[in-house]
């Protein structure tokens, strides 16, 4: 496959199906990056939109099929595997979450299961979906990506979500006052008035960073390493287009990418899960 080849194979499929408002050709459909871009802020990444809403429809009509159809008696395979899920989410609350909050299980159930739905859609051969939104839309330069959380403004709207609920109950649990105060006062303290009046320009910066760094490591860790897999996969199959020796060489690769690859999926929707939980136990504990 020629270098400008593989290049131009690669752009293509780590760009999104966006529409915005482009200066020149008003509401529609960039079609390529530059266009894309001159869009700016406001265009929407459809296909990232698209995925993440029917996963999550996907996710909802799963449990609920499976509470509708819960039994007493001998379960069947998706109640036992909801239960599962369940069970695992509730432990995992009970033991990191300190507060008192009915809002934070199936909080972190959604978060576990939608991020993993996500996620799994990074094992899904590259050209697949892709290839079927072209076909559907009838044009074959089409950009659709198919895996949400490779999209920073997905992971980050996702952090922003929890960062959100991290102040509300920041402030509903502590007051105003005290959330100020846990930004102000510490780390560093003095029972000298002045001192501590010094203190607050340092701690307010300490702590402003520390709180910042919640959100954007929450959003840049399930970016990065689900890009990053991505990538990979899309490397894997350029070597299809190199010949019968790296074809074969191909196939091995991406076997044995997708079997380790389900180790990352799964990983980063449990670390983003218990962050969350983290996180919002952090929120609810009360600092006099």
């Amino acid at each position: 496959m020629a270098a400008e080849t593989a290049s131009g194979y690669i752009q293509h499929h780590l760009s999104n199906l966006t529409y915005g408002q482009h200066p020149v050709n008003g509401w529609s459909f960039a079609h390529t990056a530059q266009e894309a871009k001159e869009m700016g802020f406001w265009a929407f990444h459809v296909d990232t939109l698209a995925v993440s809403v029917v996963l999550g429809l996907l996710f909802i009509f799963l449990f609920r099929a499976a509470a509708k159809r819960a039994t007493s008696g001998q379960p069947g395979a998706l109640q036992n595997f909801v239960e599962v899920m369940v069970e695992f989410v509730d432990g995992s609350v009970k033991d990191t979450f300190h507060g008192r909050n009915a809002l934070i299980a199936p909080l972190a159930l959604t978060i576990f299961v939608w991020v993993f739905l996500m996620n799994f859609m990074d094992l899904i051969p590259v050209d697949w979906l892709p290839k079927v939104a072209a076909t559907l839309a009838g044009d074959e330069h089409l950009f659709f990506r198919v895996v949400p959380t490779t999209d920073p403004n997905a992971t980050l709207g996702l952090a922003l979500s929890v960062f959100a609920l991290i102040l509300f109950y920041s402030i509903k649990v502590k007051g105003i006052g005290g959330f100020l105060g846990e930004l102000t006062l510490h780390p560093f303290g003095s029972k000298n008035v002045v001192v501590q009046a010094l203190l607050v320009p340092v701690n307010f910066l300490l702590e402003f960073v520390t709180l910042i760094a919640k959100p954007v490591s929450l959003a840049l860790r399930l970016f990065g390493n689900l890009y990053a897999g991505e990538l990979i996969f899309i490397l894997i199959a350029i070597m299809f287009g190199g010949g019968l020796l790296l074809g074969a060489l191909g196939i091995a690769l991406q076997w044995a990418w997708a079997v380790f690859h389900i180790l990352i999926i799964v990983l980063q929707a449990f670390i983003f899960m218990m962050l969350t939980i983290v996180y919002l136990s952090m929120a609810h504990e009360d600092n006099h």
